[in-house]
């Protein structure tokens, strides 16, 4: 069984900026031959942001707690699962590190060069 999150690390995630790690993000997927715009798509359907939307969140610098609270998870979000540094997204209990594993987990998976539908569970 994968490790559960404990109570720091979940608080270290929630307050953790989405500014911060934004372009990391970039880098990871453009670094493996993806475009900005599939990274957009890939936010977009997670959480219903916009490019002008993540802009402004970016811009207000906010956490991630408050950046999921904004966000309207596409409901097939939980078909989100698998590893993800070092834990089993669906097994974590805090929704708020749950959520910002499924984000990592979707650019991970489109660094890795996986088809766009299969990113965004469109065969589910």
């Amino acid at each position: 069984m994968a490790t559960q999150a404990t109570p720091e690390h979940n608080e270290r995630i929630a307050k953790m900026t989405f500014a911060s790690v934004w372009p990391h993000y970039i880098s990871k997927v453009e670094k493996k031959g993806r475009t900005k715009d599939e990274l957009y798509e890939v936010i977009e359907w997670l959480t219903g942001f916009n490019k002008e939307n993540l802009q402004e969140l970016i811009d207000e610098k906010v956490d991630f707690q408050t950046f999921f609270e904004k966000a309207e998870l596409h409901p097939n979000a939980h078909l989100i699962k698998g590893m993800i540094c070092g834990y089993r997204i669906e097994d974590l209990e805090n929704e708020t590190t749950r959520q910002v594993r499924y984000l990592d987990k979707l650019v991970d998976e489109l660094a890795k060069g996986r088809k766009m539908e299969k990113i965004l569970r469109s065969d589910a």
